[in-house]
């Protein structure tokens, strides 16, 4: 309801704000615009003359206007400044009088400054948007009405922009422009409203003060304890006025004692008692004055309400104009105020913006709705389209299929001009593989469809894009297909959503759109597989004496006994912990007992488990609440279901800080022998050989082993024999990993060829496990051509372009191509 309200003011309501906000910024610094404008006139040119006494000057005034009352006069202490000078109008019904600049050394009027008139113009739009009746028409109604609405505004906004983690500044001040469209604009309009919002608050409340009696009545009571506002004299009936300051100025100076830098003389409607209003040299504000009374006729000084003896309520109230405009605050409070006015036009164009983007998108939903039937089948005009590396891609457009009913779901490799032009809806789920790349299914479907614009226009489409932030080309395939279907005339139902790993909002957003288009999203279950424990049971190094990182061999065991199934080639997901030591050293330093018992568990345990806070402040249930679980990491199973557990080979990273890499250090170095590991297994269809029928050729590095392992092992289970290894490693004394294992498998015929490339024991003349290739070639083409498949595995930097560059050099683009579409060149590398 708040949303509702709050974005119907903001199409009415907001564009009377924008005006009075470009206006109030405007009124904000008026008098220094004018002064500049206007030399001679606000600032005198230097004559050598000296001003005259006021009294003087009084009566050159009226000697130059005739029957006209002076109203007030206001003297400046500063003998290069003109004086002002405010006359009463002939009749009371025309409202203000003549205003006027005066010379004050010969008491000649100079007239208005420059610029007068416009801001007349500019204050009139800003209280009543210069509407016929002025304060008393409509004008004043409608500004009062907007101010009101910035006060729902500024709340309104806090609250439905409240982050998820209130004390993260970063969250409420910080603005994200790696977003575009819709999503910027949503940016824009959120974070400034938090920047803005007690400015805003502060301009609506004094706002008011003019917009409403009621309002400025009830003010005066709260603030100074009577409804009656501070005036002069007053308009009446009674003794015609003293019009001479003879009398009253040597008294005004005797109890000011030169402590003024100008002072406003209010002359009195009938009678001799006037005001005169004195700010100090040192002031912030217009009216942080010293009031002093004065009777006319006789000089006797009737009152003296100094500044510093005034309540704060009086202050406010009587100041309500430099409140409103900041000005108590000194200049930078006017500062702000202008800045903060200037961004109205802002929340207004942006309101505008994301209101017809709404619309857009709501009208094109429910047109799309209306065309598709409520269940499809094989030929519905829904198409889910995928491209998956290591099937994540895959299992959310089945998902997304089967909320809406059961779509035709392709790959994209096999999406073609005839199946675009069948579909007037697609959904494109999308993952985006080693350097920025498209899957290797789809790297032929990228090279060559995309090269050119689809035939879109009557397609409408989304794209949900996998990726990993850790990459720096983070889900750049999924915004490559969407420029590519925009370029051809389609329309996007709704911008693209990113998924940065396991991110539960962004699929939880992506189910929230499917339901806008009509889709059972409990259809299906949109969650992946739940961590189940397993057991850490030993842990080898497998390379002493390397230069090189500490390699190991890990075997973990399921700790329910239950059997667990996967394939040759599918990733192990383990979520890690805390280095021990780094948990310790937060709670000695935010000085909590780990013991602690926060929602069932110790503190120490909630905190090895998630991403340590970077300040330590609160209670121990605050800091709970605003933990992030510590991100997984993924590893090629280097064993299969037979062997009784899972097996991983791991390499040891170390920080530039000699700190240990998250997972690596919690599996080789931090994790105790027999501790819980939480793991989920995750099918790998980008890695899994499949039925294939011909011999495998397995090309890896370092870790890389792990995945070719897998397969081989499942090869020997099973009988297979024929299949090609080329490893490369650093020394051949310190890192041939599984040398027995590899001697066995040449000696029983798993394997019919192992070829090895050590790159630190040739000196000049060290080999990478791409350099066996060249010489291969012929050995490759006949595999290649008889059926074989080729599998890589290991380092996306250096190996794995390498590796592929040689094997295009030799088999070509177009049959490795072939082969990826095929299920015959896999790959598995990170």
């Amino acid at each position: 309801m708040l949303f509702q309200i709050h974005w119907f003011l903001g199409i009415t309501a907001g564009l009377i704000l924008a005006v009075m906000g470009v206006t109030g910024a405007l009124l904000s610094f008026e008098d220094e615009i004018m002064a500049r404008l206007s030399p001679g006139i606000v600032v005198l040119a230097p004559d050598g003359l000296a001003p005259q006494a006021p009294e003087k000057v009084f009566e050159q005034i009226a000697g130059q206007r005739p029957g006209a009352a002076i109203q007030r006069l206001t003297v400046e202490s500063d003998p290069k400044l003109a004086w002002q000078v405010r006359l009463a109008p002939a009749d009371r019904k025309q409202g203000r009088g003549e205003r006027s600049f005066v010379d004050p050394r010969d008491g000649r009027l100079l007239g208005q400054p420059n610029g007068a008139a416009f801001f007349e113009t500019v204050e009139n739009l800003h209280r009543w948007l210069a509407m016929p009746g002025g304060p008393r028409g409509a004008g004043r109604q409608l500004t009062g009405i907007s101010a009101l609405a910035l006060f729902f505004f500024a709340l309104s906004g806090l609250y439905l922009r409240w982050p998820k983690k209130p004390l993260d500044w970063r969250a409420w001040l910080v603005l994200d422009w790696r977003k575009s469209g819709r999503n910027l604009w949503r940016e824009l309009h959120a974070v400034i409203g938090g920047w803005v919002a007690l400015a805003y608050l502060l301009s609506a409340m004094t706002g008011l003060w003019w917009s409403y009696d009621w309002y400025r009545n009830a003010a005066q009571v709260v603030l100074t304890g009577s409804a009656q506002s501070e005036g002069g004299e007053g308009r009446g009936k009674g003794k015609p006025p003293v019009v001479s300051l003879a009398q009253a100025w040597p008294s005004f100076t005797r109890v000011m004692d030169g402590r003024w830098a100008s002072v406003t003389i209010f002359m009195p409607d009938h009678g001799s008692k006037a005001r005169f209003r004195a700010t100090p040299p040192d002031a912030r504000f217009e009216r942080m004055t010293d009031d002093v009374k004065i009777d006319l006729a006789t000089g006797r000084v009737l009152d003296v309400d100094p500044y510093a003896k005034r309540s704060l309520g009086k202050v406010i109230a009587g100041s309500m104009l430099d409140v409103h405009r900041g000005a108590i605050f000194g200049l930078a409070g006017r500062i702000v105020i202008l800045l903060t006015s200037l961004t109205m036009p802002l929340f207004t164009i942006t309101g505008l913006l994301l209101y017809f983007a709404r619309r857009r998108r709501k009208r094109a939903l429910g047109l799309a709705a209306e065309a598709a039937p409520a269940v499809a089948g094989h030929g519905s005009d829904i198409l889910v389209a995928y491209a998956s590396q290591t099937g994540s891609a895959e299992r959310l457009a089945r998902q997304t299929a089967s909320a809406l009913g059961g779509a035709r779901v392709l790959p994209l490799a096999e999406v073609d001009a005839a199946t675009m032009s069948q579909a007037r809806r697609a959904l494109f789920v999308v993952s985006t593989y080693g350097e920025g790349e498209a899957p290797d299914r789809a790297r032929r479907f990228a090279r060559e469809a995309m090269a050119t614009a689809p035939e879109a226009a009557n397609l409408d489409y989304a794209v949900l894009a996998l990726g990993d932030r850790e990459y720096p080309q983070f889900c750049a395939f999924g915004h490559e297909v969407d420029r590519w279907l925009h370029s051809g005339g389609g329309r996007r139902l709704f911008d693209t959503i990113e998924v940065d790993g396991e991110d539960a909002n962004a699929e939880r957003l992506w189910q929230q759109e499917l339901a806008a288009l009509g889709a059972d999203t409990m259809a299906a279950d949109f969650a992946p597989a739940a961590y189940a424990p397993w057991r850490l049971v030993s842990r080898v190094r497998l390379n002493e004496g390397s230069a090189g990182g500490p390699v190991y061999h890990v075997r973990l065991e399921p700790l329910d006994g239950t059997a667990h199934d996967w394939q040759a080639g599918d990733i192990a997901e383990v979520r890690p912990g805390n280095d021990p030591n780094a948990v310790e050293a937060f709670l000695a330093a935010s000085d909590f007992d780990g013991e602690e018992r926060v929602e069932g568990r110790s503190l120490h345990d909630h905190l090895m488990r998630s991403v340590l806070p970077e300040w330590a402040g609160g209670t121990p249930e605050v800091i709970v609440a605003d933990l992030r679980l510590l991100p997984h990491r993924e590893y090629s199973i280097a064993s299969i279901p037979a062997d009784g557990g899972i097996e991983l080979v791991i390499r040891q990273v170390a920080r530039e800080d000699g700190t240990l890499g998250l997972g690596s250090g919690w599996l080789t170095h931090h994790a105790r022998m027999g501790e819980t590991i939480a793991l989920r297994l995750h099918a790998n269809p980008g890695f899994r050989a499949g039925d294939a029928k011909g011999p495998l050729v397995l090309i890896g590095n370092g870790t890389g082993i792990a995945g070719l392992r897998g397969h081989l092992r499942q090869a020997a289970a099973q009988g297979q024999t024929g299949h090609w290894l080329l490893l490369g490693e650093r020394n051949r004394a310190h890192d041939a990993l599984f040398d027995d294992e590899l001697a066995a498998w040449l000696a029983d015929g798993t394997l019919s060829r192992l070829d090895r490339a050590w790159s630190r024991d040739g000196g000049a003349g060290a080999r990478y496990v791409q350099d066996l290739i060249p010489p291969a070639a012929d050995l490759l083409r006949e595999v290649a051509e008889g059926g074989g498949s080729i599998l890589v595995c290991g380092s996306l930097l250096g190996m794995a372009p390498a590796v592929d560059a040689a094997l295009r050099e030799v088999l070509g683009d177009a049959q490795l191509e072939a082969m990826a579409e095929r299920g015959r060149y896999l790959r598995d590398i990170y």
